[in-house]
């Protein structure tokens, strides 16, 4: 590659680097521009998180002696086995 071709050929990547950035630049103003308008539902999240908590506790406390008796079951199944 002669000296021209280099020159040019860095000419052009360094255009599309700038371009790049550029564009970079705009999309991450975008972004930014759409998520600072949107406001979270802040009350729908807090009962969502509520009513989760609630329900794996419900499930748990009926689960709970059922699991451990399994649980149980299968050790003292491997300690048997010698």
């Amino acid at each position: 590659m002669n000296i021209t071709k280099y020159r040019k050929f860095k000419f052009l990547m360094s255009y599309r680097v700038v371009a790049l950035l550029i564009l970079i630049g705009k999309l991450k103003r975008k972004v930014l521009r759409k998520i600072s308008s949107e406001r979270g539902d802040v009350p729908g999240w807090v009962l969502v998180v509520l009513m989760t908590t609630g329900l794996v506790t419900a499930i748990w406390t009926i689960a709970a002696p059922r699991l451990s008796a399994i649980l149980r079951n299968s050790l003292d199944a491997m300690n048997n086995i010698k």
